[in-house]
């Protein structure tokens, strides 16, 4: 297990929300920009890394659990509300805290983290990173609207920083054959989180544009997003 993971993979989620605090949370432009690089990036190394590998198994069954990533990513969002890929909405002043998207999104974040302990998978603990930034803040948008004091504030978001980083805890105790052998499975969890990037991903690309006409602002965020996952892509062959 990689300590530089786990580190990368909370501090991108626990600063990205709280940096709630220093920027205005109306500006949309900026975060679109942030979600058009993500969503690119996400969408590339999907495609271009872990797509290949996990087809390359001789698991029939693994089409079966990235569909069921896909799926379980929309009925996640029936109680995240999108935060996953930057959505803000505005809270009435009167909920106490908004159980349905924490819920929603750490156990996102947990499914994400767990294929790490499979191997390197760098692409992937950059991709994770990415794409917890804008969710993060969004999450932090969500709470302060909802009345939450700062310090639970926090709190609030130093859980949800630390769910991929316990998944991938947890799948690397359990791949050193605590309880059975996990790392067997690794592949369908994989297929998963597949499923899950192909919809966030796709869904902020396609969330990103007015009429389906990309500014040329966010052209070169997705440009520079995809060219980062070729340039990982060629030098690892």
């Amino acid at each position: 297990m990689e300590i530089w993971k786990l580190t990368i993979l909370f501090a991108s989620a626990f600063f990205g929300g709280l940096s709630i605090f220093l920027f205005k949370r109306d500006n949309s432009q900026r975060l679109k920009l942030v979600l058009s690089f993500s969503g690119a990036y996400l969408f590339a190394i999907t495609v271009l890394h872990l797509m290949p590998e996990v087809y390359h198994t001789s698991d029939p069954m693994i089409g079966l659990f990235v569909l069921g990533g896909f799926l379980l990513q929309i009925l996640m969002e029936q109680f995240s509300e999108g935060i996953e890929h930057g959505h803000i909405h505005k809270h009435s002043h009167d909920i106490v805290f908004p159980f349905g998207i924490m819920i929603s999104l750490c156990l996102h974040a947990l499914l994400e983290g767990m294929p790490l302990a499979a191997g390197q998978h760098n692409e992937l603990v950059f991709g994770i990173s990415l794409h917890h930034i804008p969710a993060a803040f969004a999450l932090g948008s969500v709470l302060l609207q909802s009345g939450i004091r700062k310090t639970g504030l926090i709190i609030f978001l130093a859980v949800f920083a630390l769910m991929s980083p316990l998944g991938y805890f947890i799948s690397f105790q359990l791949s050193q054959g605590t309880i059975g052998h996990i790392e067997s499975y690794f592949g369908r969890i994989m297929g998963v989180v597949i499923g899950i990037f192909l919809h966030i991903s796709t869904t902020i690309l396609f969330e990103s544009s007015v009429d389906h006409k990309f500014n040329f602002k966010k052209i070169i965020a997705v440009l520079a997003g995809v060219a980062i996952a070729l340039a990982g892509f060629f030098l690892e062959m």
